[in-house]
C-alpha cells in the first residue's frame, strides 16, 4: 500500500476510528473504570484479557462505547450469570477470536484498497460502507450457533448444563508439512493452508461432525457418533492418498470417551489419546483408541478392517492400546505380532 501525506493518513485513520467505535476516543482508561462504576484493576485484567494494547493513565483512548462495554459485563457478574472465573476466560476467548477474525477482514479490505488510486481513503471507505453488513452477518451465524447449541445441550437430557460429555475425538495432521511449506511462498502456503482447513471443515460437517479448532497443518473435530469420525477420518485419508486429489496426505487419530467441554474446546484424556494417536499413524492412516473399537467392531454394516497394533508408551500413557482401521470387508485382519505397530512395515 503506497504511502499517504502522513497528516492526511492521521486523519483518515482518526475518522476510521471514530467510526468504528462510535465517537472519537475522549477519555482515559481511568475515567472509563470510574464512570462505568468498576474497580480499574477488574477493567484492567478484562482488557488484558481481550488483548487490546496498554495505555497509561492519561492516554486519551477510549470512548463511551469503551464504559458501556465494561458496565455489561459488570451488571452480568453482578447478576451472578458470570463468575470472576468464567468472565476471564470468556472475554480472554473472545479476544483471541475477534482479533484473528479482525486480522483477516482487515487484510482482506487492504487487499481491495490498493486497487484504487488512494489506497488510505479508499480502505476508510470500504470500512464504512463494508463492515456494518459484516456485522450483521457475524450476528446472524452467532444467533444460528447458539440455536444450534442450545439444541445439542437440551437433547442431552439428565446432566443438562454438566460439562463432561462423551464424544469421538479426532486430529487430522498434515504429513511433511514442514517440508512442504519451506517451498511454499507466503500467498502459496496461506492458500494451501486454507484449502486443507476448508477442505476438512467440510467433510466433517457433512459427517454430522463439528469443528473445534484448526492449527495450521492440523484440524481437530469431534463427534457424537464415533462411526461419523472414523468415517470422516478415513475420507480424507483417502483424499490425500490420491495423486491426482491436490488434499494434502494426512494422517489421523481418533479416541472415543469422556471429555470435557469448555467454551468451545474439549479438554480430557481422550482428546490427549487422540493426539497421541495421530502422532503414531503412518501417512494415509488412521489409527483408533479402545473406546472406538469397542463401539464399532460388531458393526457390520460399518464396513471395517481392524488391524491391533501393539501397545505403545506415549506420553501420558503407559500402554495406549491402539487399532488402525481400514475401509474394506468387515473382520479383523490378525492379532498383532512382534514389530507390528503404527510404525511397521506392514502398516505403511
Amino acid at each position: 500500500m503506497t504511502l499517504a501525506d502522513p497528516e492526511r493518513r492521521t486523519a483518515t485513520l482518526d475518522a476510521m476510528e471514530a467510526f468504528l467505535l462510535g465517537e472519537r476516543p475522549s477519555l482515559t482508561r481511568v475515567q472509563v473504570a470510574e464512570q462505568a462504576g468498576v474497580p480499574i484493576a477488574t477493567a484492567e485484567v478484562l482488557w488484558h484479557q481481550l488483548g487490546f494494547p496498554h495505555h497509561g493513565d492519561d492516554d486519551v483512548a477510549f470512548a463511551p462505547s469503551d464504559v458501556e462495554a465494561l458496565r455489561l459485563t459488570a451488571e452480568l457478574m453482578r447478576l451472578g450469570i458470570l463468575s470472576d472465573d468464567s468472565t476471564v476466560a470468556l472475554v480472554r476467548t473472545w479476544g483471541r477470536s475477534y482479533a484473528r477474525l479482525a486480522e483477516w477482514q482487515t487484510t482482506l479490505l487492504a487487499g481491495l484498497a490498493v486497487e484504487g488510486d488512494d489506497p488510505d481513503v479508499r480502505l476508510a471507505e470500504l470500512a464504512t460502507s463494508v463492515l456494518p453488513t459484516v456485522e450483521s452477518l457475524q450476528s446472524y451465524v452467532w444467533r444460528r450457533h447458539l440455536a444450534s447449541a442450545a439444541s445439542r445441550l437440551l437433547t442431552q437430557g439428565p446432566g443438562l448444563g454438566e460439562a463432561e460429555t462423551t464424544l469421538a475425538v479426532c486430529f487430522v495432521d498434515i504429513v511433511g508439512y514442514t517440508s512442504r511449506a519451506r517451498s511454499l511462498d507466503e500467498h502459496e502456503l496461506v492458500a494451501w493452508v486454507e484449502q486443507f482447513e476448508q477442505e476438512a471443515s467440510a467433510t466433517v460437517i457433512d459427517h454430522g461432525g463439528s469443528v473445534i479448532k484448526t492449527i495450521g497443518d492440523e484440524v481437530l473435530f469431534a463427534a457424537d457418533d464415533p462411526a461419523a469420525a472414523v468415517r470422516v477420518a478415513l475420507a480424507l485419508t483417502a483424499r490425500g492418498a490420491d495423486e491426482d486429489d491436490p488434499f494434502p496426505q494426512v494422517r489421523a487419530g481418533v479416541a472415543h470417551g469422556t471429555v470435557v467441554r469448555r467454551l468451545g474446546d474439549v479438554f480430557g484424556s481422550t482428546v490427549n489419546a487422540a493426539a497421541r494417536l495421530t502422532s503414531l499413524a503412518r501417512p494415509s492412516s488412521v489409527v483408533v483408541d479402545a473406546g472406538v473399537h469397542e463401539a464399532l467392531v460388531d458393526d457390520e454394516s460399518l464396513d471395517l478392517r481392524w488391524r491391533r497394533l501393539r501397545r505403545v508408551s506415549v506420553k501420558g500413557f503407559s500402554h495406549l492400546e491402539a487399532w488402525r482401521v481400514r475401509p474394506g470387508k468387515a473382520g479383523v485382519e490378525g492379532e498383532p505380532r512382534p514389530g507390528d505397530g503404527p510404525f511397521s512395515a506392514e502398516d505403511g
